[in-house]
C-alpha cells in the first residue's frame, strides 16, 4: 500500500461514480497504519472454527472451513447459513449466540454451520473450470451429512440464495425449510412488451454494462486488479458493503476485516469473483425458477417488495415492522 497510486475524482461526485476517493484514502490510511490484523484474528479464532474435506463429483477434495456452533437446547434444529460476494461466515457471527438459545428470543434454538464458499476465505481454491452451483450445492450438503445431520433448515442471501435452490432441486428430502434473505426477479414477458423488447434487444447486441461484462464474461481479467492491488480490492468492496447493507454504519476496522478476508484468503482475492462467471454456466444457471414443490419458504423482503414474487415462490406472506433490514 505504500507505493499505490490513487486516481483522481470529480468535485461534488460523492457516491455517483463510485466509491469516494476520500473514503478509499482514510479506509486505506487506517488499514496500513492502524488496522491490527492479528487482534482481528484473535476475534475470528474465538469462533468454533473447523475444516472439513469434502469430495465433490469431478474435482479433488475440497478443504472447507466453516463456523460450527452447537446449540445446548435440546431439538435444536440444524442450520446451514450460505453467504454469498463480498461477503464471509462473519456475516452470522453476531447472531450465533441469539441462534443457539433461540428460546429467548421466541424461535427454535439452531445448531448453525457457517461455511466458507470454496474460492472465499479459508476454504481452499478449485484449481480447474466448472465449479458451479451444482458443485457448491454438493459441498454444502455433503457438509451437513459428514456433521451428522440428515435432516437441516437453511440460509442464503445473495449467492446463498442461489445454492440454497440448487439444493432443494437436488437433495429436497432432507430440507425441513429455507429462509432466503433475497429472491431472484424474474425477466419480463409479453404482458410487458416495451420491457421484454428492450431486455431482448440488449440481450441479442450484447449491450452490457462494463460491471457486467467484467463479472460475468471476464472473471479473470477483475482479477488482475483485485489480487495486484489492495487499495483497488478495498474500493471495489467497500462499494458493495455501502450499496448493498442497508445503510449500515460501517466502521474502518470492520470494512479493513472484511477485506482482509479477501486479500489474506487462501485462494486470493482473484478467486472469489469466478462465482459470477461458473453460475452461468453448467447445468444449473443462476436464475430465479420460481416455486419448488415441496419446499417450505419463508423470505425476508423489503416493504416496496412486489406480490406477485409471493406468488410466484408460493411464499407466505407476513408484514413484520421493523426499521431496518432485508434485501
Amino acid at each position: 500500500m505504500s507505493i499505490r497510486t490513487f486516481t483522481t475524482s470529480l468535485e461534488g461526485a460523492g457516491w455517483d461514480y463510485g466509491t469516494p476517493l476520500s473514503d478509499v484514502k482514510r479506509i486505506t490510511t487506517c488499514w496500513k497504519t492502524k488496522f491490527d490484523w492479528k487482534d482481528a484474528e484473535a476475534k475470528i479464532n474465538g469462533l468454533p472454527n473447523y475444516i472439513a474435506s469434502v469430495a465433490v463429483d469431478g474435482f479433488d477434495p475440497i478443504e472447507v472451513h466453516f463456523v460450527h456452533q452447537k446449540s445446548e437446547k435440546q431439538n435444536a434444529v440444524p442450520l446451514i447459513f450460505i453467504h454469498g460476494w463480498p461477503g464471509s461466515f462473519l456475516e452470522v457471527s453476531r447472531i450465533l449466540p441469539i441462534l443457539a438459545e433461540g428460546v429467548q428470543t421466541g424461535g427454535p434454538a439452531c445448531h448453525v454451520a457457517a461455511p466458507s464458499l470454496p474460492n472465499f476465505g479459508f476454504s481452499s481454491a478449485i484449481s480447474k473450470p466448472g465449479f458451479g452451483l451444482k458443485q457448491y450445492a454438493e459441498t454444502y450438503h455433503k457438509l451437513m451429512l459428514a456433521l451428522g445431520y440428515e435432516q437441516y433448515v437453511r440460509q442464503g442471501g445473495d449467492w446463498g440464495y442461489s445454492i440454497s435452490r440448487v439444493m432443494s432441486k437436488l437433495y429436497p428430502s432432507p430440507l425441513r425449510a429455507a429462509h432466503l434473505s433475497l429472491v431472484g426477479s424474474f425477466p419480463p414477458t409479453l404482458a410487458s412488451p416495451l420491457a421484454f423488447l428492450s431486455l431482448l434487444v440488449r440481450h441479442i447486441l450484447k449491450l452490457y454494462t462494463p460491471a457486467e461484462k467484467a463479472g460475468f464474461t471476464s472473471p479473470q481479467t477483475i482479477g488482475y486488479s483485485v489480487a495486484d492491488s489492495p487499495a483497488g480490492l478495498l474500493a471495489w468492496i467497500y462499494e458493495k458493503l455501502h450499496d448493498w447493507a442497508d445503510q449500515y454504519p460501517w466502521t474502518k476496522e470492520e470494512v479493513c476485516t472484511w477485506v482482509s478476508l479477501y486479500w489474506f484468503s487462501r485462494a486470493g482475492p482473484a478467486a472469489s469473483v469466478r462465482i459470477y462467471y461458473e453460475p452461468q454456466r453448467g447445468e444449473f444457471k443462476a436464475k430465479a425458477d420460481g416455486y419448488i414443490p415441496g419446499v417450505k419458504l419463508v423470505s425476508m423482503l423489503s416493504r416496496s417488495s412486489d406480490l406477485p414474487i409471493f406468488r410466484a415462490y408460493n411464499l407466505f406472506l407476513s408484514r413484520p415492522e421493523i426499521e431496518a433490514g432485508g434485501s
